[in-house]
This record gives structure tokens, C-alpha cells and sequence, in this order.
């Protein structure tokens, strides 16, 4: 029997260790957006400039591109609540080393994208190792979809209330408090992170070398379809889309004039949209038809990036972001959640890596990108033409999906996510043997 979607919506929070993590990330990422929002008026502020809007993104994403599948073969081999703990104390002293720069008055565009560069070396060991860690945490593994919904409506929560803070923050003491709040906010996640009880699975030296193991999970990702194509999308969002939020100080300040507050509003509608989109998922019952969802959600992302494109007034924008923040969350949660069903164990690390990749270490490309072609033909022009491609990347996932869903049918099978079509008609029923696959 399934159960009531208000039931389904926080049943992995039955787990105690997620329970900490939840509550310890939710108070963490508050803090990073407020701290996002200050660097990008930080930057703006100092140099008026769209191109350093797109080279900071860059510099703060770039790492995960070049770094992200090394480290997903040590997420497969080391200890991964230690490496979170790990990563959640370098990332606390990264923002105190922005907060102690900005109050003395001495920080530079050098400083921030200096500190940029290091925030994503960390990420690019922190992301897989936190998605990865995310099966470790539940006792249930069919807990799985909701918890990675629920990751997602966390995430979406703080970016509706971050840049609320980060916009007042600014006006009111400047960005360096924005800084140190960040910065503070960080004993949260690690405190959660101690208080866990972890089974230690014992660990042996792999008779493998790291360079084998990078050149097999780099064979799996590529040579497997139902994880090649929803990365390949995912990279192609990210990429093309993705960017409007770098040029968002820019939209704030030229097309709707305004100010912080502005772009705090706009940042706020963007995260709203996306949290009703990870609610939406998290009170799903089941991954069966995530294919099909993710076909809407990209195209809802698209056409709403050329609408906002095309909006030259403030409560228009505020109605149609989140619509974006809908779409795109929608669209990157799904496809977590497809591939962390279908994975294999022993290839998690790596697989949530280029997951890493396809929708962080792309973005810098697309914001470079984005800030060049913003200089050449405006930002709104520049949104739309992200806009365009994400709907033909839309098309093209609902050309694969037949395909995929001949192919990922009998591994929900084998994972009794459906029954084979012999099961008695009750299990069948019970089981979705007969639902959409994808």
C-alpha cells in the first residue's frame, strides 16, 4: 500500500544520521548563499563589469571540471564522512579568509578569484563525496529518492532565504559580514557531521592502481547509456542555462535598475521555484517515469529562461523565475536520482564525480562563455540564446528515452523497483510492473 504523500515527503528523516545532516546543511547553506550573493555584488561593485561576473564563476567551478573524476576514485576508496569532514573545515576557513579581506577593506578581484579557485578544489572532492554518502546515511536504501529530494528542497530553502539575508546584509554592514555569517554558519554541518554514528567498513589497499580505476569509471559512464545521456543533458543545462545566474547582478542593475535588494528579490523567486520542484519530488512515490518528468522540466526550464530574457520589468521577472528554478532543479534531482538507483556500488564515487561535472564543473565553461558573449550582445540576449538550447536539449532527451527505458527496465526489475511481467498479478500491481519505466 503507498503511503500519503504528506508521509512520503520527509520519510527519510526517519533515518537519524540524515536527520543531522539535514539539519546541520540546512543552517551551512544559508550562509553560502549569502555568501554567493555578496561575491557577485562584490565583484560588480568594484568593476561594473559582465565578463568578471562570468571569469568568477569560472574560477570557482573550474576545478571540478579538471579534478572531479580523481576525486571520485578516492571516494570509492577512502572514508567518506572523514573526507566531508575534511572538506566542511577547509570551506569554513576559505569564507573567513573572504570576511577577514573584505571588513579590513583590503580585498581585491585578485583575492576573490583567488579564494574562488581554492572554495572549488574543495567542492570538487566535497560533491562526491556528499552524494555518494547519501546511501551511507539511510538505513533503507528505498529511501534513497526522497532523501536526494529532500537534499534538493534544503538546498532551494536556504537560496530562498540567503539571498533575502545577503541583499539586507549588503545594504545595511557591507559584503565582509556576509563573509564571516557564511563563515560561522559552517559549525553547524561540521558539528552534525561528528555526532554521527557510522559503521567503518573495514578497508583494504586496492590491488588497483588510481589510473585504472579513472580509466574504468570513465569506460562505465561512457559505455552506459541510461547514465551517459541524463549526464550528457544535465552538462548541457548547466552549461547553456545555468549562467543567468552569474549575470543576474548585472539584470538587477542595467535591465531593471535597481540594486542589492533587487537582485535579492530576483535570486529569492528563482529559489521558491525551485524548492516547490524538489517538494513535488520528494512527495513522489517512486523514481518510475522520471524520464518523462525530465523531459518537462527541461523544456519548462528553457522556454522560462526566454521569457525572462525577453522581461524589462521587475514583477514580470519575479513571476517567471520560478519557473526556472522549477525546471532546473527539477531536471538535476531527477537525474541524481536516476543514477544513483541504477549505479553500481562499487562505481558510486566516480559516477556521482561526473555527476559533479555534468552540472558543476560545465557551469564554468557556461559562465565564462556567458560573460563573453554578454559583453558582445547584452545579458538578455545572452539568457535567451541559454534559453534556446536547453529546449533543444529537451528534444533530443525525449528522442533517447524509448531507448533508455528498454534498457533500464530490467535493472528496476532485478532491483524489485518492478515486478517481471510472471509475478502474480497483485505484486504486479504493488511492484509498478506495468508504470513507465523512465
Amino acid at each position: 500500500m503507498t503511503p500519503p504523500p504528506e508521509r512520503r515527503l520527509l520519510r527519510a528523516l526517519r533515518n537519524r544520521n540524515y536527520r543531522l545532516f539535514f539539519g546541520g546543511q540546512s543552517v551551512s547553506l544559508i550562509g553560502t548563499w549569502v555568501t554567493r550573493v555578496a561575491t557577485s555584488w562584490l565583484v560588480y561593485r568594484l568593476t561594473g563589469s559582465a565578463f568578471l561576473l562570468g571569469v568568477v564563476g569560472f574560477c570557482g567551478q573550474i576545478p571540478t571540471l579538471v579534478l572531479a573524476p580523481f576525486a571520485g576514485v578516492l571516494v570509492d576508496r577512502w572514508d567518506r564522512h572523514r573526507i566531508l569532514i575534511l572538506t566542511q573545515m577547509l570551506s569554513m576557513l576559505q569564507s573567513l579568509a573572504l570576511a577577514l579581506l573584505a571588513l579590513t577593506g583590503i580585498i581585491t578581484v585578485t583575492h576573490v578569484l583567488l579564494l574562488q579557485l581554492a572554495q572549488g578544489m574543495i567542492n570538487a572532492f566535497d560533491t562526491p563525496a556528499r552524494q555518494a554518502f547519501v546511501v551511507e546515511m539511510l538505513e533503507d536504501r528505498r529511501d534513497v529518492p526522497n532523501a536526494i529530494a529532500l537534499n534538493s528542497s534544503m538546498v532551494n530553502g536556504s537560496r530562498i532565504i540567503g539571498p533575502s539575508i545577503g541583499g539586507l546584509l549588503i545594504a545595511a554592514v557591507g559584503e565582509g559580514w556576509c563573509f564571516m555569517l557564511d563563515a560561522v554558519s559552517y559549525v553547524a554541518v561540521i558539528a552534525s557531521l561528528l555526532a554521527m554514528r557510522v559503521a567503518r567498513a573495514p578497508r583494504t589497499r586496492p590491488e588497483t592502481r588510481v589510473l585504472e580505476e579513472l580509466r574504468a569509471g570513465f569506460g562505465y559512464v561512457a559505455g552506459f547509456r541510461p547514465i551517459r545521456v541524463p549526464l550528457l543533458l544535465a552538462a548541457l543545462v548547466s552549461t547553456m542555462g545555468m549562467p543567468y545566474t552569474v549575470l543576474m547582478p548585472a539584470v538587477a542593475t542595467n535591465v531593471l535598475h535597481g540594486g542589492a535588494h533587487t537582485l535579492g528579490f530576483l535570486m529569492t523567486a528563482s529559489g521558491v521555484g525551485a524548492l516547490v520542484g524538489a517538494l513535488y519530488l520528494a512527495s513522489r512515490a517512486s523514481v518510475l517515469g522520471l524520464g518523462r518528468v525530465m523531459v518537462l522540466a527541461t523544456s519548462l526550464f528553457g522556454a522560462a529562461l526566454v521569457a525572462f530574457a525577453l522581461s524589462h520589468v521587475l514583477w514580470l521577472s519575479l513571476l517567471i523565475l520560478p519557473l526556472v528554478g522549477a525546471g532546473f532543479m527539477v531536471e538535476l534531482a531527477s537525474t541524481n536520482t536516476i543514477l544513483q538507483t541504477i549505479v553500481e556500488e562499487r562505481m558510486r564515487g566516480r559516477v556521482m564525480a561526473y555527476y559533479a561535472m555534468a552540472f558543476l564543473g560545465t557551469a564554468p565553461i557556461g559562465s565564462l562563455l556567458a560573460g563573453i558573449v554578454a559583453e558582445h550582445v547584452g545579458v538578455q540576449a545572452t539568457i535567451l540564446l541559454g534559453g534556446v538550447a536547453c529546449l533543444a536539449g529537451a528534444t533530443w532527451f525525449a528522442i533517447e528515452l524509448p531507448r533508455l527505458r528498454e534498457i533500464v527496465r530490467p535493472i528496476y526489475v532485478k532491483l524489485g523497483i518492478i515486478a517481471p511481467p510472471e509475478a502474480p498479478a497483485a505484486a504486479i500491481a504493488d511492484a509498478g510492473a506495468g508504470a513507465e519505466t523512465l
